[in-house]
């Protein structure tokens, strides 16, 4: 069965990533995902370089519908409990209190349906100190540590992707899974939570385990040290990434693959773990022979001697990679009114197969009127 979760059904109230890429991760896996949102302007990361249908939005939505609800408003709220009724999971990710103000607390819910799987994605938690603090991926990923790991304090300089935000959706993911799982045992709901803070160290146990075993505590280069990871530039100006982990046959492959085998009789690199005490002073030397000849030369001898190693690609060279193209990874949908949308495969194969991708991510309230007729919502007007 490619789609686990046929016959779930996902009400989102959710915005911007940490509740849409939960919703999207379960439409993946075949649920159904309506997304509630606000009449005026709908999730704010629609208006991201779009009007109403930004790249931010789409790439977080696919296989969902949209329905507009004032949720402010009692109608709104009557409108929701209807379709909540009938659903088997809630997701938001609302500040603490917000659920309660719009009348659903947990309950309200549990009186309208005992089935219902309620997940929360917060900030910090639903108390302590930092409660009712705003929280965005900034945010988690410094007070995380995860910052620390990543930025050089003589001149720090925020760069990448969205780590706390995605790691966040992940686990509120699989907080419902669980649920559902277990709602299967005895019939009953439950009330999921996760928040950004706590999904984002627990996405580096590592250095927490590093800290609270060996008393060491973790910079940006400790966990490269201990694994032999490297990232040159090549006499051509691209760049290649190495990491040699713990087998000695790689090290002794990169020594022949770099035609500097003396290196293996110096004593600041003549074991792993001298290897691991004198990073910096390895990779200077390493450097200089990267330089010496262009990417594709240094890719093609490493990959003959079996040197774990990959090109850095930039985004648009990784939609044009060999394997990414054989494995399909991206594809192609048709939205109704505005064309062609890429979208990203379902990482996760069952039983060898891919989920089906139903829908490019929906226009504002492209499914209201045939949403309110199926649950007949129009009567609560």
């Amino acid at each position: 069965m490619t789609q686990p979760l046929d016959g779930i059904l996902v009400i989102e109230l959710g915005t911007m990533i940490t509740a849409p890429l939960a919703g999207m991760m379960l439409a993946d896996l075949g649920a159904r995902v309506i997304k509630v949102e606000h009449p005026k302007g709908g999730d704010p990361f629609r208006a991201y370089r779009g009007d109403l249908y930004s790249p931010h939005f789409s790439a977080y939505n696919r296989n969902k519908e949209s329905i507009q609800l004032d949720l402010q408003s009692e109608s709104g709220q009557d409108k929701l409990h209807r379709l909540l009724s009938r659903a088997d999971v809630l997701l938001d990710n609302y500040r603490p209190g917000v659920l309660s103000r719009l009348r659903l607390d947990d309950e309200t819910l549990e009186r309208l349906n005992p089935r219902l799987v309620r997940c929360s994605i917060t900030g910090f938690g639903d108390s302590g100190p930092y409660r009712d603090r705003p929280a965005y991926d900034s945010v988690g990923i410094a007070m995380s540590g995860l910052a620390s790991l990543l930025l050089d304090p003589d001149e720090p300089d925020a760069a990448g992707p969205t780590i706390a935000d995605n790691v966040t959706g992940m686990y509120a993911c699989y907080g419902v899974l669980g649920a559902l799982v277990s709602r299967a045992k005895t019939g009953k709901g439950a009330r999921v939570s996760t928040n950004m803070l706590e999904s984002t160290i627990a996405f580096i146990p590592d250095a927490f385990a590093t800290f609270t075993r060996l008393g060491i505590v973790s910079a940006p280069h400790t966990r490269v040290a201990t694994s032999q990871s490297y990232a040159f530039v090549c006499a051509d100006g691209r760049m290649v990434a190495l990491h040699l982990s713990t087998p000695d046959k790689f090290w002794k492959g990169l020594l022949t693959v770099i035609e500097r085998t003396d290196l293996a009789g110096d004593e600041r690199f003549s074991t792993r773990d001298a290897r691991v005490t004198h990073y910096d002073a390895l990779k200077a030397e390493l450097a200089s022979a990267f330089r010496t000849q262009p990417r594709a030369e240094w890719c093609r001898r490493l990959d003959e001697h079996d040197v774990p190693h990959a090109p850095i690609w930039s985004v648009d060279e990784v939609v044009d990679d060999p394997q990414v193209r054989h494995l399909r990874t991206f594809y192609e949908m048709q939205h109704p009114t505005l064309g062609r949308v890429i979208g990203i495969q379902r990482a996760v194969l069952i039983d060898g197969e891919r989920g089906p991708n139903r829908m490019a991510a929906p226009t504002l309230g492209e499914h209201t009127v045939t949403i309110a007729e199926e649950f007949d919502l129009d009567c609560l007007d």
